[in-house]
C-alpha cells in the first residue's frame, strides 16, 4: 500500500547518555545502548501508527559506525518504510549531536555543527 499514511512516519526522541552507562575505556558505551532506544523509539511508533505498544521483534541489518560516548547528546529516529498486514519494517538511525569534551573540563560539551550518524539498523515491528 503506497499512499498508506502511516508509510513515512518518522518519530524521534533524544537523550543524554550518562556516564553510568560507560563501559569500555575512553567512556565508550556498549552498542546495545542504542538498540535499546531504537526499541523505546519503535515503541512510540507503534502506539502512533495502531494504537498498541506492538513488539520489535528483530533486526535483519544493524551497522555500528562510530562510537558512542558518554557525554553524549543521541538522537534516535525511526522511519517506517514498508507497512505489511501485521508488521512495519523500520530505518533506525542515531545521530549524535552534542559531545563532551573533557579536555576542555569536566563539564564541558559543546553542540556539533553536522551530527554524526552512528548506527544504522532494519527493524521488524510487529503489532496484533
Amino acid at each position: 500500500m503506497t499512499d498508506d499514511p502511516r508509510l513515512g512516519l518518522t518519530v524521534i526522541h533524544r537523550r543524554y547518555v550518562p556516564y553510568a552507562h560507560a563501559h569500555y575505556g575512553g567512556d565508550l558505551v556498549d552498542g546495545a545502548y542504542t538498540l535499546g532506544l531504537f526499541g523505546d523509539v519503535a515503541t512510540e511508533v507503534a502506539i502512533r501508527t495502531d494504537g498498541d505498544e506492538g513488539l520489535l521483534a528483530g533486526y535483519s541489518e544493524v551497522r555500528f559506525l562510530g562510537p558512542v560516548r558518554a557525554g553524549d547528546v543521541l538522537e534516535a529516529a525511526c522511519e517506517v518504510t514498508r507497512i505489511g498486514r501485521r508488521s512495519r519494517e523500520l530505518r533506525c538511525t542515531a545521530r549524535v549531536v552534542a559531545r563532551a569534551e573533557p579536555e576542555r573540563g569536566a563539564s564541558a560539551a559543546r553542540v556539533l555543527d553536522e551530527p554524526l550518524t552512528v548506527v544504522e539498523a532494519t527493524a521488524t515491528l510487529v503489532v496484533p
